[in-house]
């Protein structure tokens, strides 16, 4: 309870918006003067919520620590709860006498649901619950078509967002801040055991991520303004170039909301505007698409609420997907052969992240080559991205799988050979990646098997023993792909 003659206390529940700034459910909280109770919870995952696995799990961990920091400056600190949330919510309430509770709003189904129930229950108790877009620039339901249904094609899904104008420009951290602390009863009852700077000891699976990623609010701010300044410029002819610094990086800290979408925006135009940026309208009307692509995903989360699990074309509900344990360790672990797929997979693996065109590479190669299903390799990435993201996860695995929307063709196969000699050229990329193949000639590196045994004797290597010899013939398994797609059409046009 609230000891006499104090104010009631509100509770700001952070989710995926770890930030102090352009934190629209904290400014609101904020502004009525109570003192702030500020939550994270651990929610238990039996409704259905997809919880940060691995890597993700390690950033989130991070960013908590990271608030907790950013609180602690201003005199509050961040309580880190676990179990089910609705419980945690009302047995907080009572215990503190808490007059009001803030969010901002999640997309996913499992959690608008969850959220619906609780902002349902406490109301009916009087309890003032609010909740607020921190995450996108145009909620979901707002841009559809005339019709009102969503829309399936990214290019008129992007021209009715543009549209719409610009978001609600961002909202500065909150001046004045008091505080509340969880009820001892309630912070022993849901206890988090975990203490929130603990990284992995043994094994320390994460050393290689931790000198990369600055897990923070500053770190966001720090990589949005180097990105700004330096990168921008060639980013709509260099972003696919796997061997150069040309994305922006910005996925994780999206994705947790160590910054958020609002703030990239209006940070862009504000150099646009002043004509600092070191690039043309080209560079920055392309980044833009890129920011649309991850609102369109989170519209396609919103509107087919199974993205992660169902087919959204179900015709391919019938495709003959191989049971292939063996290619899909190798594809895994990069052992598959194919230099640019191997070093993709590797670089996943010690960064916890991976260039945006090698994941369509690598895609590619698990659902074509080794006909696996999209499932599969949605759920590793969810395990090994620090950006696995409810939406963009599935969203663009369905993309590369063809079963999405506004999917590339299933007959569209990408030839990782050819994608390594156009995006890698000289094999920088590949060899930063593959050590062992880092003597062969740039000629020779993306195909290694067709080179003569002059050439690999000369850069070390006895293929079957020092890298492995592809596990798949490129033009077999297109061959196999292509049959099992028109296998799977003519099935479903004898359902018809």
């Amino acid at each position: 309870m609230t000891k006499p003659g104090l104010p009631a206390p509100f509770i700001m529940w952070f989710r995926n918006d770890l930030r102090l700034s352009d934190n629209p459910a904290l400014h609101a909280a904020a502004a009525g003067g109570a003192p702030l109770i500020c939550l994270y919870v651990h929610e238990k995952d039996e409704e259905g919520l997809r919880p940060p696995q691995g890597a993700s799990l390690w950033w989130l961990h991070g960013s908590l620590a990271s608030l907790n920091r950013s609180l602690a400056a201003e005199g509050g600190r961040l309580h880190v709860l676990a179990g089910d949330a609705g419980e945690i919510l009302d047995a907080l309430v009572e215990a503190s006498s808490a007059c009001g509770v803030h969010w901002n709003r999640r997309y996913d189904p499992s959690g608008r649901e969850i959220d619906a129930r609780i902002k349902a229950r406490l109301r009916d108790k009087g309890i003032a619950v609010e909740s607020f877009n921190g995450s996108l620039l145009h909620e979901p339901w707002k841009v559809t078509t005339r019709a009102g249904s969503p829309f399936q094609v990214f290019t008129p899904y992007w021209k009715e967002a543009l549209r719409r104008g610009d978001p609600p420009m961002s909202l500065p951290a909150p001046t004045r801040m008091s505080f509340a602390d969880v009820p001892r009863a309630v912070a022993k009852r849901f206890a988090y055991r975990f203490e929130l700077d603990a990284d992995p000891q043994k094994p320390d699976w994460a050393a290689s991520m931790r000198g990369l990623w600055k897990r923070s609010e500053e770190g966001a701010h720090e990589r949005l303004h180097a990105f700004l300044d330096e990168d921008l410029k060639g980013y709509a002819d260099n972003r696919d170039r796997l061997d150069r610094q040309s994305t922006s990086r910005l996925s994780p800290f999206l994705r947790f909301g160590n910054v958020s979408i609002r703030q990239v925006w209006h940070a862009l135009a504000a150099r646009e505007h002043a004509g600092s940026l070191k690039t043309t309208g080209r560079d920055i009307e392309k980044f833009k698409s890129e920011l649309g692509w991850r609102e369109f995903s989170y519209s396609l989360l919103y509107h087919y609420p199974s993205l992660h699990r169902d087919n959204i074309h179900p015709s391919f509900d019938g495709m003959p997907w191989r049971q292939d344990k063996a290619a899909l360790e190798a594809w895994r672990h990069g052992r598959t052969g194919y230099p640019v797929v191997d070093a993709a997979m590797r670089e996943l693996w010690a960064t916890g992240s991976m260039h945006n065109r090698a994941r369509m590479i690598v895609g590619s190669f698990l659902v074509k080559h080794l006909l696996v299903d999209w499932r599969e390799g949605e759920s590793w990435f969810w395990d090994t991205l620090v950006d696995a993201d409810p939406a963009n996860n599935p969203a663009s695995w369905q993309w590369v799988a063809g079963t999405g929307a506004d999917a590339a063709p299933y007959f569209r196969i990408l030839n990782p050979v050819l994608q390594g000699k156009k995006f890698d050229p000289d094999g920088a990329y590949v060899k930063r990646w593959l050590p062992e193949l880092e003597r062969l000639p740039a000629a020779a590196v993306h195909h290694p098997w067709t080179a003569g045994a002059a050439v690999l004797d000369g850069a070390g290597i006895r293929l079957g023993d020092d890298y492995p010899r592809p596990i798949v013939d490129h033009d077999t398994a297109r061959r196999r792909a292509l049959a099992s797609w028109k296998a799977m059409r003519g099935r479903d046009k004898e359902e018809l």
